[in-house]
């Protein structure tokens, strides 16, 4: 659906040699042999991997669950007065697991169109980090749940008009409890977070978000899904305003390329539902990703 425009190609760069670099290296024979000091990288991801369950990542919900993988998201958001927003990359990036237990992701900042009938705005969005802890876990045979600690941090990096001015943290709880084999079920993740800005609240405001999908998985590689993505601020600009995003979208994946790579294709079409106020009336989201 989203075409990306020759003059696009400079934004993506950063993230399709990431990518590129990612694909090598998890393709790469040297990379499985045991005596190879890269090779325990790998153990470790595997290792850590097989002692939770083996859900995909939501289209929206950031999942508890610690993922190897690099993810590139468009969005496109349709507001009021015939103005659009599309975001190219989602603020998504490399997602990598150093440890057991942890996860760092490295964002990619994300690269804003906004166009309406008379003007169209162009610039970068702030950069963003994540780490991950991953606190209680069980796979699909000895329990089927997670549940995981977020810090967030997004710096204000990006151009005007689409950077915050001031860094934020994003603590998160998350979790999820799954029914069914690795084959098919059904299972449920959700997270409960708050954006805590640098600057007084009353200027910036406090968004406390609260996200939760429910994924079906019914073939090798097919999951339906549907998420909520509720907010409320908390003084700010939107002091007291209450927003709720329906996502409803399909995912395909973990479709095996060469070596360690899997591919993972998801898109799903979001609604504004059953409040008043909404940044954005309805909009797409498309995801790639390679796991490694």
């Amino acid at each position: 659906m989203f075409t990306l425009a020759k003059k696009l190609t400079r934004p993506l760069t950063p993230g399709l040699v990431l990518l590129s670099f990612a694909a090598h290296a998890a393709a790469d024979p040297a990379v499985s042999q045991n005596a190879d000091g890269e090779s325990s990288w790998f153990r470790n991801v595997d290792k850590t991997q097989e002692e939770q369950p083996h859900w995909i990542t939501p289209l929206v919900t950031i999942t508890p669950r610690l993922e190897e993988e690099y993810r590139y998201d468009q969005t496109r958001q349709y507001k009021s007065g015939s103005t659009t927003l599309t975001n190219y990359g989602g603020g998504k990036g490399l997602e990598l697991i150093p440890s057991e237990n942890v996860e760092t992701i490295i964002g990619q900042p994300g690269y804003l169109v906004q166009q309406n009938p008379k003007t169209t705005t162009r610039g970068w969005a702030d950069e963003t980090f994540l780490v991950k802890y991953r606190f209680l876990s069980e796979n699909e045979e000895h329990g089927n749940y997670i549940v995981t600690g977020f810090l967030g941090l997004s710096t204000p990096t990006g151009n005007n008009p689409f950077t915050s001015n001031h860094t934020i943290v994003t603590p998160t709880i998350a979790a999820g409890k799954g029914w069914g084999s690795r084959e098919r079920g059904v299972d449920v993740q959700s997270t409960l977070s708050a954006a805590i800005s640098d600057a007084s609240q009353n200027v910036v405001g406090l968004p406390i978000v609260w996200s939760t999908a429910l994924q079906a998985h019914f073939s090798q590689i097919l999951w339906p899904e549907i998420e909520a993505n509720y907010t409320h601020w908390k003084d700010g600009p939107f002091a007291g305003k209450n927003q709720l995003i329906m996502t409803y979208g399909v995912i395909l994946g973990r479709i095996p390329l060469e070596g360690r790579t899997k591919l993972i294709l998801g898109v799903g079409y979001q609604a504004s539902s059953m409040t008043s106020f909404s940044t954005y009336n309805r909009g797409w989201v498309t995801s790639a990703r390679v796991a490694f």
